[in-house]
């Protein structure tokens, strides 16, 4: 069972939002305020509709999983599609296309925070032969 709530959970410095279908009134309050003072805010998949309403990709390159791009586009004009791309960092926001496009921008985040020698061992324990973002 969680121990918080979206009223009372501590301030988090990495968001990370999973593909899902979610989209209620008070989780994107939260991920819209929590995002401010987080050093990023991450979405996997078709979890990238949730940034994208909440204003969050406005204007900004963004990707999704690839059967979703059409969708995507146009229910968000204001987002720059990168069709193709494993993942899009926009700073302090960040998406990436499907499951394993996930995992590298999960490595990249780690990077950020760890240095590329921590990147490279993270990937060698999980086995993952890491793809550059092109």
């Amino acid at each position: 069972m969680p121990k918080y709530t979206f009223d009372n959970a501590p301030a988090p410095k990495v968001i990370v939002i999973p593909a899902q279908d979610g989209s209620k009134h008070a989780m994107l309050d939260w991920i819209r305020k929590s995002s401010q003072n987080a050093d990023v805010t991450m979405s996997v998949c078709v979890g990238s509709y949730i940034p994208a309403k909440t204003g969050l990709l406005s204007g900004k390159p963004a990707t999704t999983f690839h059967r979703a791009y059409d969708d995507f586009a146009s229910s968000f004009r204001g987002i720059q599609v990168k069709r193709g791309a494993r993942f899009a960092d926009a700073g302090n926001v960040a998406s990436s296309g499907g499951l394993s496009s996930g995992i590298d921008l999960a490595l990249h985040v780690v990077e950020r925070y760890f240095g590329r020698d921590a990147t490279r061992e993270t990937a060698f324990y999980l086995e993952y032969i890491r793809v550059k973002a092109g």
